[in-house]
C-alpha cells in the first residue's frame, strides 16, 4: 500500500534555504515536512572551511553546519523525509509529489529549495582537488587565498565577477578563456581589462590540475593552446571554475515559470512563484548571489509567505462557510 504524508507546509531541499523555511515554518505551527532531495545538506556538505557565514567567530566546517541546521529544524518540530521527488502535480490545492520510493507527499503550501549545482569541467584531476585549491565560488573561497597566484576559467558574465572579485585579495589573477573573444557583457569587458592585476590567457583550454605540496594542493594548471594544441603550465595557489550553474528545476518545467536559464521566477520582493501557494527560495531562484546566508534569508521569506498564504486562504474559507 502507498505511503502518503500531508503537512500545511511542504519543502522540497534541504540546503540552507530549505532548513530555514522549515525553522520558521515549524515555528508557526505549521508542521512542514521536509524532502531531502538527492543531496542531502546541499552544496554545503561538499564544502570544508566556511568563513563567512555569520554568527562563528572560528572557521567551520560546512557539513557540520548543515548537521546543525537540520538539528534545529527538526528540534522545532520539522520532520525529515529521506526521498526524492520525481512527479509533481501543482495544478490544484493541496499540491501533490511523488517521491522515488513511491511514496505521496501532500502539502497546502510548497516551498521549493532544490538549489542548483556548479558546472564543472569533468575532469578527474579537478575531482581530486576540489577544496584543496580548485573552488566553484570566488566570493566564497577567495579569502583564503590572500596575496597568492589565482586563475578563473571561464569568459562570460559570471568569470570576468569572479576575476575581479579576486583582485580584492590578489595581485595576480589570470582568466583562462578557450576563445580569443569574451562572452561577458562590455561594461564588465572594459573593467577587466583596466585592471592591471588581471592578465588574459586567450585560446587556452585546461587539460588538468597539478597538485603537489604537503598537504597536497593545487600547484599549477596546464594549458592546451585551442589555436596550435601547444601545452603550457600555468604556476597558481588557486583555480576558480566559472561555467556557470544548472538550477534544479527540470522537475518543474511546464507547471511553473522559469526564466531562461531554468531559474524559477518570483515575483519581485517575494518567493511567489506563478502558482498561487508554491514558493521558491534559495539558489533554484537566486542567479545572482549564490550564498548561503542569502539562501537562508530567503527560506525565512518563504516561510512567511507561506503562511500568510495560508492564513488568507483559512480566513477566505471560514468566511464561505458563514455565507
Amino acid at each position: 500500500m502507498t505511503a502518503t504524508h500531508s503537512t500545511r507546509m511542504l519543502i522540497l531541499g534541504s540546503g540552507p534555504a530549505g532548513l530555514s523555511a522549515a525553522i520558521y515554518g515549524a515555528r508557526a505551527g505549521l508542521a512542514p515536512i521536509v524532502v531531502q532531495g538527492i543531496q542531502p545538506g546541499g552544496q554545503l556538505t561538499t564544502t570544508t572551511d566556511v568563513e563567512n557565514y555569520p554568527g562563528f567567530r572560528e572557521v567551520i566546517q560546512g557539513p557540520w553546519l548543515m548537521q546543525e541546521m537540520q538539528a534545529q529544524a527538526e528540534h522545532v518540530g520539522a520532520q525529515m523525509m529521506w526521498d526524492t521527488i520525481v512527479e509533481v502535480d501543482v495544478t490544484q490545492r493541496p499540491f501533490r509529489m511523488v517521491g522515488d520510493s513511491g511514496t505521496v507527499y501532500t502539502g497546502d503550501t510548497l516551498v521549493i529549495a532544490t538549489g542548483a549545482q556548479a558546472r564543472w569541467l569533468g575532469l578527474d584531476s579537478e575531482e581530486l582537488l576540489k577544496g584543496k585549491g580548485v573552488s566553484a565560488c570566488a566570493t566564497c573561497d577567495g579569502f583564503f587565498f590572500r596575496g597568492k597566484k589565482v586563475a578563473v576559467i571561464g569568459g562570460g558574465n559570471t568569470a570576468v565577477e569572479e576575476a575581479l572579485y579576486l583582485t580584492n585579495h590578489s595581485h595576480d589573477v589570470t582568466l583562462i578563456h578557450r576563445r580569443d573573444t569574451l562572452r561577458a557583457e562590455k561594461i564588465l569587458q572594459q573593467r577587466l581589462f583596466a585592471n592591471e592585476r588581471i592578465t588574459m590567457a586567450w585560446n587556452k583550454e585546461v587539460v588538468r590540475f597539478i597538485g603537489g605540496g604537503q598537504p597536497e594542493g593545487l600547484v599549477a594548471i596546464e594549458l592546451r593552446d585551442t589555436v596550435t594544441g601547444a601545452l603550457s603550465t600555468l604556476e597558481v595557489d588557486g583555480g576558480f571554475v566559472a561555467i556557470g550553474h544548472h538550477p534544479a528545476t527540470e522537475l518543474f518545467r511546464g507547471h511553473i515559470a522559469l526564466d531562461d536559464d531554468g531559474y524559477i521566477q518570483v515575483e519581485k520582493g517575494t518567493t511567489n512563484t506563478s502558482v498561487p501557494g508554491v514558493f521558491a527560495c534559495g539558489d533554484v531562484m537566486d542567479k545572482h548571489y549564490r550564498q548561503a546566508i542569502t539562501a537562508a534569508g530567503t527560506g525565512c521569506m518563504a516561510a512567511l509567505d507561506a503562511e500568510r498564504f495560508l492564513a488568507a486562504a483559512d480566513f477566505e474559507t471560514v468566511a464561505q462557510a458563514a455565507e
